[in-house]
């Protein structure tokens, strides 16, 4: 998998990943994490997702960390309940 930063400031951000389950997976959580704007697209199925994050009261950078905190918590559950 394959993520590089294309524009950061401190409420505005856009990364090209080339996961497009990921993208998705981290703009649902980005919106249970307060951010105002997380969305991707995807100009061609060959081509990697364009994803634009911006939030006016939390910095993004802080809003990723904490939405990837919480992804990575939430599979060690799943995987502590699948091997139940």
């Amino acid at each position: 998998m394959n993520i590089e930063v294309l524009k950061n400031e401190k409420n505005d951000v856009e990364i090209k990943i080339d996961n497009i389950t990921l993208a998705e997976v981290l703009r649902t959580y980005l919106y249970n994490e307060g951010i105002d704007f997380a969305a991707w697209r995807r100009g061609h199925p060959s081509q990697p997702a364009i994803m634009k994050i911006q939030s006016s009261n939390k910095t993004v950078k802080k809003a990723i960390a904490d939405a990837v905190a919480a992804l990575k918590k939430d599979c060690d559950k799943l995987v502590s309940a699948v091997k139940k």
